[in-house]
């Protein structure tokens, strides 16, 4: 086994390859459980950059593995992280796989991406500048960019395995996925945003808003995927927030902010990243592990 230093960063088994290569994860298929991989790669605009984000990967993966333990009694897919609890032949690849690898449960995924917005940014911006809406929910006039909202609303967006995922309103999700299942699952995210928003705060981040997704084991909704990290949420640090505004994220805004200002169209192959950036990037991936879980030895694992 051994890591390929291309653009592709991803970890290689002989004779085992993943099922499915995603812009972040690697996931090998163990029949009725799966391990998912995350990877150090970075995407922006629908493309995969040649250059890595050191320990990113690490800090996805150890996040959603400590908010899963934090919720004690919420239902998730996670089996384990430690490396030795895995089948063989991953059990013999600590180095390779410690820090940024998950064993799960296989589910049925729920083709819906569960969005709970605290603050109003991001397409909820765009969407509601525009109408005053989001996903259907009728807003307070007068909002400002990065505000608070009254309280925290549920927006529904479609799971596209290409392209764009599209907001839709709660109505649309029960034609997908049914009114019975739509209920449940606006219900939990709500629930795990409103919880973990009193922990996150309480240690310095603003978590402005989220994605979650779910699946059924059994006959049981968990939640799958990764959960409240960087990459599917917006971290803002609370001495940093003003309304009004766009706020530094505790995520790859960096490469996002240079790739807008270097000129490049958008279109693949994307640039090389600047060593800087790549830095800053890091570090605020990172500042987002020091805050939440400081127990975490994050470093232990950046390669």
């Amino acid at each position: 086994m051994n890591e390929k230093k291309n653009n592709a960063k991803a970890v290689e088994f002989q004779d085992v390859q993943p099922q499915y290569r995603g812009k972040v994860r690697d996931i090998y298929d163990l029949g009725d459980r799966l391990i998912i991989v995350a990877s150090d790669r970075i995407s922006a605009y629908d493309s995969i950059l040649p250059t890595p984000i050191p320990g990113k990967g690490a800090v996805l993966n150890m996040i959603s593995a400590a908010w899963f333990d934090w919720f004690k009694d919420l239902p998730n897919h996670m089996i384990s992280v430690d490396v030795s609890a895995y089948p063989d032949p991953f059990n013999r690849f600590e180095s390779e796989l410690g820090g940024r690898s998950m064993l799960v449960k296989k589910a049925r995924r729920i083709d819906l991406e569960c969005i709970v917005r605290g603050y109003i940014s991001g397409s909820g911006w765009r969407e509601y500048s525009e109408t005053g809406k989001v996903s259907g929910i009728k807003l307070p006039d007068g909002l400002r960019l990065s505000e608070k909202l009254e309280k925290p609303v549920f927006t529904p967006s479609t799971k596209a395995d290409s392209g764009h995922d599209e907001n839709i309103s709660i109505e649309k999700a029960a034609e997908i996925v049914g009114e019975e299942v739509v209920t449940k699952v606006r219900d939990l995210s709500l629930k795990v945003y409103n919880k973990a928003s009193e922990h996150a705060a309480e240690k310095g981040i603003i978590i402005a808003d989220t994605k979650f997704e779910f699946g059924f084991v059994g006959d049981q909704i968990v939640i799958i995927d990764e959960v409240l990290t960087p990459d599917s949420s917006r971290f803002w640090l609370i001495e940093e927030y003003t309304p009004g505004r766009q706020q530094r994220s505790l995520d790859k805004q960096y490469v996002r902010d240079w790739l807008d200002e270097s000129g490049w169209d958008h279109e693949p192959p994307a640039p090389e990243l600047p060593d800087e950036i790549v830095k800053k990037t890091s570090e605020r991936y990172k500042m987002a592990v020091s805050r939440l879980f400081p127990d975490l030895d994050i470093e232990r694992y950046v390669r």
